[in-house]
């Protein structure tokens, strides 16, 4: 055991003397742009009124690179689009947009290439005043990025974790997330026994981020760092935790524990649904009546917007109106509208202003409503995540104007089928990109499988995509079928959506094979399926009976029971006749006298 670990009162001095060193050795060498080549970088910057400074990150190594800005202040009266940091996907500007800090951020911004190289700018507007920063990177793999025992799910109501290692040092460049959730109508209570992290009064070097919700967008509570102790209690039944280190000075990390808390069963004084194309919130009349406001007093962002009902209040509106904004950052799609109720009187009032701003996130096959409440004048803020509704069908021709209704629908030995998975959304402005396609005989993913197209590339040669449209991806490909007595063939298929604004988007860009290492981070994928296919001679009476014996088991045993049945039926009754003719013969010959014949045995 180390010194400092004995005496941790001793990282008081030592601890801070240790981070402002590091601060004082980066100190002047890092300048309005530039190129970073190091394998791992911290970047202290101070960049004042009208600049706009990019740097690119990149290295010669079969790498990812995590970002991480641990610390920023922008000017404070500053807005989004005067005054950000814009992140890239790649060794440019023109690369795949990752996302954008800046004044409303509401979390420690974390972001991760998906090569060897990355880009971001910081651009300020014209107010004086001096803007500081910190952030740090260091190049990544899956292998390298695998800690033991870091970050997890943890599903029971009570439960502990620990930093990698603990109570030993815990590792360089660590990056752990643990998810809580508990049952519903609970709270968690989270505790840290042991905190023993880098001494640094913004904690821009180790940290722990904690997040009122279920993922790193719900809401930042609180990031810590150094020799405390602290306890935090969410709004809902999730909680997300972060630990984040850097490659120097590390110590023995955290201990935590956290139980769930019980709260009464009631009606939710607000709530948000986000559908494929509607907003949707509610918010109760008692809620409304404790604030001294009425539906009246309420408008949205376009004050022509009102609410569809009164008890409880309601606003129901599609995402491309009532002044709803759309916003492409960290590979979602992000719908927000703001609910206002000012308060009356021209000197004085007794009413808090009320602003409610709802967010819908689009991603897959996932749906988690989160709430934080700021009590100043009342702020609140809710979050929903969403998914598109997609679905897939095939056409008579390349027109696509004529669905085939049918199924099964029967089709002739490489016949030239026509597809279209069609996305259900207000928002006239997304892109359908179909990004890979396989043929199962199954409509469960069941083996064997063929693939049509993977990443945009074809895998079948008669496979051919049409030009990406607003709202459609389609494509052809030639009829076949599959071997070893397979009558049906299912098309999956998995789509991503896309901004149209977005020039360099995915959906713009036709094949691009993937890495090995490279896991998909795209937030708003979405699935598809249409069948079953079968050839047309499976169409005739005897080749039904055998699929329908294949494709239904037991009503073919039923069958071949009934069948059994019947033909047993027939021979008994067959028998009993020939026994009463034979009876009725040697009736016959008895009345003549032939009392002793002896009958032939059956």
């Amino acid at each position: 055991m180390s010194v400092f670990q004995q005496y941790p009162f001793l990282v008081l001095f030592f601890g801070w003397t240790l981070a402002e060193n590091d601060l004082v050795e980066f100190q002047g060498k890092i300048q309005c742009g530039g190129v970073l080549s190091e394998p791992n970088k911290a970047l202290p910057i101070e960049i004042n009124a009208n600049e706009t400074c990019t740097w690119y990150i990149e290295k010669d190594v079969d790498q990812n690179i995590r970002l991480i800005f641990s610390y920023f202040q922008f000017n404070p009266l500053s807005t989004c689009d005067r005054e950000n940091i814009l992140i890239y996907d790649g060794p440019s500007t023109n690369s795949s947009f990752l996302g954008r800090i800046c004044n409303t951020h509401e979390s420690v911004p974390v972001y991760e290439s998906s090569s060897n190289a990355l880009t971001f700018r910081l651009s300020t507007d014209s107010t004086a005043f001096k803007r500081t920063f910190f952030a740090f990177y260091y190049f990544i793999s899956p292998e390298s990025a695998t800690i033991e025992n870091c970050g997890g799910k943890l599903h029971s109501p009570v439960g502990s974790f620990t930093s990698p290692n603990y109570p030993k040092s815990h590792p360089p460049f660590a990056y752990c997330v643990w998810h809580i959730q508990t049952e519903a109508n609970t709270r968690i209570n989270l505790t840290f026994s042991d905190m023993f992290l880098e001494m640094d009064e913004k904690c821009r070097f180790d940290f722990v981020a904690i997040y009122d919700g279920a993922t790193t967008n719900s809401g930042l509570i609180k990031q810590v760092c150094g020799l405390v102790k602290p306890t935090f209690v969410s709004s809902s039944n999730f909680m997300t935790i972060v630990l984040s280190t850097d490659y120097a000075n590390s110590y023995r990390g955290f201990s935590a524990r956290y139980t769930s808390i019980s709260i009464p069963t009631q009606q939710p004084n607000t709530s948000l649904t986000c559908s494929s194309d509607m907003i949707t919130v509610i918010l109760s009349k008692s809620y409304l009546d404790s604030l001294g406001y009425n539906a009246n007093d309420l408008v949205l962002n376009d004050p022509a917007c009102r609410p569809n009902a009164v008890n409880p209040v309601m606003f129901s509106f599609p995402f491309n109106s009532c002044g709803t904004m759309k916003e492409s950052q960290n590979h979602t799609i992000t719908y927000t509208n703001t609910i206002t109720a000012s308060p009356a009187g021209d000197v004085i009032t007794r009413q808090k202003h009320v602003e409610i701003t709802v967010k819908c996130i689009m991603e897959n096959n996932s749906t988690v409503e989160v709430m934080y409440i700021t009590e100043k004048d009342l702020t609140q803020n809710t979050s929903a995540l969403g998914r598109y509704n997609l679905s897939m069908s095939f056409y008579e021709s390349d027109s696509f104007s004529h669905p085939i209704l049918d199924s099964p629908y029967y089709v002739d030995l490489n016949q030239t089928l026509y597809a279209q998975i069609s996305l259900h959304s207000s928002d006239a402005n997304l892109l359908v990109f179909v990004d890979t396609c396989f043929a199962s005989p199954n409509s469960d993913f069941g083996s064997p499988n063929y693939d049509l197209v993977r990443s945009g590339c074809a895998k079948d040669n008669t496979y051919v995509a049409y030009p990406v449209l607003e709202h459609y991806g389609r494509f052809r490909f030639s009829s076949f079928k599959f071997l070893q007595s397979h009558p049906s063939v299912y098309i999956h298929c998995e789509v991503l959506v896309c901004d149209s604004s977005n020039s360099n988007s995915r959906c713009t860009k036709s094949c691009i094979p993937r890495h090995k290492r490279e896991i998909s981070s795209y937030k708003w994928k979405g699935d598809a399926m249409v069948g079953p296919l079968r050839l047309k001679r499976d169409h005739s009476s005897v080749d039904r009976l055998g699929s329908a014996a294949q494709e239904y088991p037991e009503k073919s045993q039923d069958a071949q029971a009934k069948g059994l049945y019947i033909l047993t039926s027939l021979v008994l009754v067959t028998n009993a006749v020939l026994l009463v003719g034979l009876a009725a013969k040697n009736f016959i010959t008895w009345q003549q006298g032939y009392r002793y014949q002896k009958l032939q045995s059956y």
